[in-house]
């Protein structure tokens, strides 16, 4: 059993998938910067890479050869905290040039703000960032990232370990722009103890989830006191997947339009509405949505609610009830889901000093023994081949059994939309989503705005 399960792990992986020391220099010295970062296929203007053949890797060029301190700006919150210092503590600890200090950003969208507003001032970078999976397109088409294909040769980082999937998740123009760091995918949260005292299982198509929620929500006199479920109408990950599976494109094949007035897509936002109408679920959006859904949970005032994998961890320390995680009810003929989490890149603008420096912490970030103590210590899962071939990945699973689900599942978690104009998009999507939800408007012509201004930003972008 064992044997197989490593087999499937690994067949699945292959296929699935503020202003500081370092802002825009270092305080290392960076010798003939701009000479080493165009040699190194990088950018010293920030222009856009997507057409520069990365030349032959000279391996002292990516060399670390003076003290130097540099920034990591990440998005995890406090309940990784203590892993996040652990970490960063064992790499400067691990050699005696390099000195990171990790700076909390905010969220993703708001990492990206700052990220992209650094890029543009040509200062205050970090020498090494996160980034959420749909931003790998925009900034590989912005000179954003640095390329790290002659780092990679370099250094003789073993990248194919990763698998396919995940690396075409970090590329653009089949360039190497972005590593994978912390993966997870979308599932269901639930209440197992009200589970099981009901009798209800979450459902495994979409279509059955009109009598799932009528049998779990409690609405008396038109007052919900327990929701059926919550929808994070903070981001669209968590519902995208929902019309994926239902046949919606997202982005049509000409990669200028959309098809969000599809019958299909117009149905289920119809069907959403009617059961936020109905008290049956809960659209969480605006200021301190993510911690009022999970605390709704959290207090039982929420039967289930739909989320990252990775803050299982976090949902089982703080519920005092059993907690299930389920694969997300699928369409008719398919139940696919998308890769989440971060990627780790490098800005192209910093000075070759920095750029050293962050790829040797980037290595490490993205290396088996970290990310197993990830995996251990969260709810983001193994992302290297060698591990599921080990007992390690077996170990895994039966340390935390509710990722059963995920990894039943793993050759159908797939990899996210791309394209330049994606996050404009989403974010249009996401603005009129929750107004349809939250008031009384007039659906179909909201419909036809946003479909107006989504197809306007694909156009252009």
């Amino acid at each position: 059993m064992k044997k197989i399960l490593a087999v499937v792990l690994a067949a699945a992986m292959g296929t699935s998938l503020l202003a500081g020391c370092s802002g825009g220099g270092s305080t290392g010295t960076g010798g003939a910067a701009a000479q080493q970062t165009q040699a190194a296929g990088g950018s010293s203007g920030g222009e856009a890479q997507g057409g520069t053949e990365a030349p032959a890797a000279d391996a002292s060029m990516y060399e670390v050869t003076e003290p130097i301190t540099i920034q990591w700006w990440h998005a995890l919150e406090d309940q990784y905290s203590q892993t996040v210092e652990e970490v960063v503590k064992g790499f400067n600890e691990s050699q005696d040039l390099i000195t990171v200090e990790p700076v909390y950003i905010g969220s993703y969208s708001q990492l990206n703000e700052a990220l992209v507003a650094a890029h543009a001032a040509g200062t205050g970078l970090p020498a090494i960032t996160v980034t959420n999976t749909p931003y790998v397109a925009e900034y590989g088409a912005g000179g954003l990232t640095e390329v790290l294909d002659p780092y990679i040769q370099a250094s003789g980082y073993d990248v194919e370990d990763f698998g396919a999937g995940m690396l075409q998740a970090g590329q653009y123009d089949n360039k190497q722009v972005c590593l994978p760091f912390l993966i997870s995918t979308q599932v269901v949260y639930y209440n197992k103890d009200m589970a099981d005292e009901l009798g209800v299982t979450v459902p495994e198509k979409w279509a059955d989830m009109d009598e799932f929620l009528e049998k779990v929500s409690i609405v008396n006199n038109g007052t919900t006191e327990r929701y059926g479920s919550i929808v994070p109408g903070w981001d669209q990950w968590y519902f995208e997947t929902v019309f994926l599976n239902d046949g919606v494109k997202l982005v049509n094949d000409d990669m200028t339009s959309t098809d969000l007035d599809s019958q299909a897509a117009v149905d289920l936002v119809y069907k959403y509405k009617e059961w936020c109408d109905k008290g049956w679920i809960y659209w969480a959006n605006g200021t301190d949505a993510s911690s009022i859904m999970r605390q709704n949970f959290i207090d039982g005032k929420a039967f289930s609610v739909f989320h990252t994998s990775s803050l299982y961890n976090t949902y089982v320390d703080r519920c005092d009830f059993e907690v299930g995680m389920a694969w997300l009810p699928g369409g008719e003929t398919t139940k696919n889901q998308e890769i989440g989490g971060s990627m780790l890149l490098i800005p192209s603008k910093n000075d070759q000093a920095t750029k050293n420096a962050g790829w040797q912490f980037l290595m490490y970030l993205c290396g088996k023994d970290v990310n197993m103590k990830w995996a251990k210590e969260t709810g983001y899962m193994p992302t290297r081949n060698s591990v599921l071939k080990t007992e390690e990945g077996v170990k895994f699973l039966e340390e935390k059994p509710a990722f059963q689900c995920i990894f039943d599942n793993l050759d159908l978690i797939k990899p996210r939309i791309s394209h330049p104009g994606w996050n404009q998009m989403v974010t249009i999507w996401m603005n009129y989503l929750a107004e349809i939800m939250i008031e009384d408007v007039d659906i179909p012509s909201k419909i036809e705005d946003m479909v107006e201004e989504i197809n306007e930003v694909l156009e252009d972008a």
